[in-house]
C-alpha cells in the first residue's frame, strides 16, 4: 500500500466533492430529488482536519445539499458550487488567504480538476479518476477510491 507524502506546510486542503467524497453516484429519488452517499470515514476527515488546525476549501462543479450540510456541520467558509472553470476559483483563494504553492494540497478527479492539478505544487487523485488526471506530473493516488475513504487518507496524511 503506498503512502501519501506531504509537507508540514499545508495548510489548506482545496477540494472538489463528487467522486473526492462521494462515491461520484448521483441517486435519483422517486420525486426526482437527488441525493449522494458519504462515507462516515471522510465525513470524519473533515472533523480531523478542522480540530487539527486546518482550513477546506470545496469547489465542485455541481450543486447539492451534501456541500451545504459538510459546509455548515465544520465550519468550511469557502464553499464554491456549479464551478465550470475551477482555476479560476483556486486562485482566488490563493489570493485571499495569500496562500503559497507549499501551503495548500489540491484533490480533484475529473477533467475539470485538470488545470487545478497541473497548477498546484501539491496533487491528489483517485484510483478511478481519468486516466489524464493520473498522468498529471507529480500527482499522488490515494489507495482508497472516492466515497471510500480517500478524503480520510489525506486528512490522516495531514493530521496524522
Amino acid at each position: 500500500m503506498r503512502k501519501l507524502k506531504l509537507p508540514e506546510t499545508i495548510k489548506w486542503v482545496i477540494t472538489d466533492f463528487d467522486g473526492i467524497v462521494t462515491d461520484n453516484c448521483v441517486y435519483i429519488n422517486e420525486d426526482f430529488s437527488m441525493s449522494r452517499k458519504l462515507n462516515f470515514k471522510d465525513v470524519m476527515g473533515f472533523s480531523i482536519l478542522k480540530k487539527s488546525g486546518f482550513e477546506i476549501a470545496i469547489i465542485s462543479g455541481e450543486k447539492n445539499s451534501a456541500i451545504e450540510t459538510m459546509a455548515k456541520k465544520f465550519q468550511i467558509s469557502e464553499i464554491h458550487q456549479g464551478i465550470r472553470k475551477k482555476i479560476d476559483v483556486l486562485k482566488s483563494i490563493l489570493e485571499k488567504y495569500n496562500l503559497s504553492q507549499e501551503e495548500y494540497v489540491y484533490i480533484g478527479d475529473d477533467v475539470n480538476d485538470l488545470d487545478c492539478l497541473n497548477f498546484a505544487k501539491y496533487k491528489i487523485t483517485v484510483p478511478h479518476s481519468v486516466e489524464k488526471l493520473k498522468k498529471v506530473k507529480g500527482v499522488q493516488v490515494t489507495n482508497f477510491d472516492g466515497g471510500e475513504g480517500a478524503f480520510r487518507e489525506v486528512a490522516d496524511c495531514l493530521a496524522g
